[in-house]
């Protein structure tokens, strides 16, 4: 018989050994020095240079900044700015509406509304804004009258205000674009909802209004609100239709007190506020609808500022320890 193999490493010395507490070395703390990147400390130095260099560059120039400050809260051009908003969002409401009903229209089974879409989607994109904006506007050369029989008659001159022919010429040429961007959201929605929506006994139009519309906004929502901060730039192409608008109202200004360029700042900058505002409201939008698509929303930018001031005041004075 044999004896019991000792499967303590080292024998039943080693085992029967006592560890001596002396012994125990604690670790050492680590130094962590981090890698220095020189190229970035270089393209850094050189951007400030040229930013510098800019703003020196405009300090020294022929503009009156105490023109811009003046006019800035100008009544014409606060006035301007209101109008420049309004035909941006009455142009995109009517734009999407539209649309909608486009991307519709072009996902139909019937062949003649599938093709119409087709061909206005075609000759709108196909055509520049300007373009648009001026065939509304010289209308009265094709048809003198606007004669809609038993309904409305009357000058085409007197129809086509410069406010209609700058709502017409942006409407309609949003609308191609957002036809577009309606039809990707409802053909990145699964085909199985549809299939299910059917199965339960619902139309086709209760399909696409209570099933697929709303899965859709998730995909339409981002490129929309992109789309309006584009129009409220695009607003200042109805300058040729001569109606009052930011640009034209600052230009006017411009003209009769000879500071052009200081007006075309003080356009620039409404622009940029204008923007900046609806960019903030089109963040804010966009991460309420990736709330069914992320397991976790990204942090705001407010968010983001909390985190690094609690990291950075949290962070220890000594090395990392191993």
């Amino acid at each position: 018989m044999t004896d019991k193999l000792d499967k303590v490493p080292g024998g039943p010395s080693a085992a029967a050994a006592p560890v001596s507490k002396a012994t125990t070395v604690a670790p050492e703390t680590i130094k962590a020095i981090p890698v220095r990147h020189y190229g970035r400390w270089i393209s850094g130095v050189v951007v400030i240079a040229l930013l510098v260099a800019l703003v020196y560059a405009f300090s020294q120039g022929n503009i009156q900044w105490q023109a811009v400050q003046d006019k800035l809260f100008d009544d014409t051009v606060l006035a301007g700015a209101g109008r420049t908003l309004m035909i941006s969002v009455l142009a995109m409401v009517l734009g999407v509406i539209l649309g909608v009903v486009l991307a519709v229209m072009r996902l139909s089974r019937n062949p003649v509304t599938s093709w119409v879409a087709w061909l206005y989607i075609w000759f709108f994109r196909g055509t520049p804004v300007y373009v648009q904006l001026l065939l509304w506007f010289n209308l009265a050369l094709i048809f003198p009258v606007l004669n809609i029989p038993f309904i409305y008659k009357d000058e085409m001159t007197d129809v086509m205000t410069p406010f209609m022919c700058a709502l017409l010429g942006l409407a309609l040429n949003e609308a191609a674009y957002m036809a577009e961007i309606v039809r990707a959201g409802i053909q990145s929605v699964d085909e199985g909802q549809t299939e299910a929506s059917h199965a339960l006994g619902m139309t086709q139009a209760k399909t696409m209004r209570r099933v697929v519309l709303p899965q859709a906004l998730r995909v339409i929502i981002p490129p929309t609100g992109n789309e309006f901060i584009n129009m409220l730039k695009t607003s200042s192409l109805v300058y040729a239709v001569t109606y009052n608008e930011l640009l034209r109202s600052t230009s006017q200004i411009g003209s009769t007190s000879y500071a052009v360029m200081e007006m075309l700042f003080v356009a620039s900058i409404w622009y940029i506020v204008m923007t900046s505002v609806f960019s903030v409201g089109q963040y804010y939008l966009e991460r309420r609808y990736a709330r069914g698509s992320l397991r976790s929303l990204p942090l705001t930018p407010f968010q983001r500022i909390k985190v690094n001031l609690a990291s950075f005041s949290n962070r220890p004075s000594g090395g990392v320890s191993a």
